[in-house]
């Protein structure tokens, strides 16, 4: 099979390579799935750039860690029925040196979910770690019936879902973004309101929509930028959910957050526990058969043009990246 590959740390010109291996074969407990496309995340782009350590110190890497497909094979103790289900992925790379670019993945039997047939492939390769990120953060906020929401990033890949989710769970979201256009997006996908964080002014916008109140969370995609904020972004007991940094360290002033009771929730996807794992993706599930869900636009890009898709990433993608395998 083709895959793609690096064994050493760097730019992705420089470093990713397509290579022939061997067709992989299901362990026990596992599904081989053939793959249509693989999704290409920030994460999986840091670990290859070298600035996040999630290779786990193997000498060859094929990334990335969302995916969807077809299983063609299943190892022993996996029911045979689920071969030719449709399938979507979630945690190919995470611990483990194998991911979704390449032509076939195995992988345990659990970690590939049925995709719903009115759910496309490019679609089921975007929900891995986008959805499954945004889906726990609001579910961390607790009730956000007639509560106020900030989104940074909110039409990223994480955030166009989170925004959604929240306007869902009845919250008023004020989507934070850096141009017009995208003020224009967010408000397409429910957000109440919207600050370009470019030309105006981050903490009086934010009391100015919520009557010098703060709002009641923060899903944030960057702690080192505003967790140094929160003590005025957010009111009484606010909670900032976190689930990146741009920065390896982020700090705060302790008085606002003291007297404000703020409250700090900070998770990684691919390590949420047993239950909170399973209840993300029955939502997920949820979200997929109902269909109420707006999907991010993609960018595509054959296995060839692996190293481009990383590019795109680095650049800020205005899209979710995806390879076709």
């Amino acid at each position: 099979m083709r895959a793609a590959i690096y064994n050493r740390r760097g730019p992705a010109s420089e470093v990713l390579q397509i290579v022939e291996r061997q067709l992989p074969q299901p362990g026990s407990g596992e599904v081989r799935v053939k793959l249509a496309f693989s999704g290409v995340n920030p994460s999986d782009v840091k670990s290859r750039a070298g600035v996040a350590a999630r290779t786990g110190g193997f000498a060859e890497v094929t990334p990335h860690s969302d995916g969807a497909g077809v299983i063609d094979a299943v190892g022993d103790g996996v029911d045979r029925s689920r071969i030719g289900e449709r399938v979507w992925l979630y945690n190919g790379q995470w611990e483990r040196p194998y991911g979704t670019a390449a032509e076939f993945i195995t992988l345990p039997a659990n970690q590939a979910v049925p995709l719903p047939n009115a759910v496309s492939f490019d679609v089921g390769a975007s929900i891995g770690i986008p959805l499954m990120t945004a889906m726990h953060a609001v579910q961390a906020c607790g009730s956000l019936l007639g509560k106020t929401v900030l989104v940074p990033g909110a039409v990223g890949s994480v955030g166009y879902y989170a925004t959604q989710l929240a306007c869902m769970a009845g919250a008023r979201v004020i989507a934070i973004v850096s141009s017009e256009e995208k003020a224009v997006q967010a408000r397409q996908i429910g957000a109440a309101e919207t600050i370009n964080y470019k030309t105006e002014q981050l903490v009086e916008r934010v009391l100015a929509l919520t009557d010098g109140k703060g709002a009641d969370a923060i899903i944030d995609l960057d702690a080192a930028t505003h967790a140094p904020l929160y003590g005025q972004l957010l009111r009484f007991q606010g909670k900032a959910i976190v689930y990146g940094s741009n920065q390896p360290q982020f700090s705060m002033p302790f008085g606002p957050m003291i007297l404000g009771f703020v409250n700090i929730y900070c998770f990684i996807v691919y390590k949420l526990p047993l239950q909170a794992m399973q209840q993300v993706i029955e939502s997920v599930q949820s979200a997929l058969m109902n269909g109420a869900l707006q999907h991010p636009p993609t960018a595509i890009y054959p296995l060839d043009e692996i190293a481009a898709a990383h590019e795109q990433v680095e650049r800020g993608a205005n899209a979710k990246v995806l390879v076709q395998v």
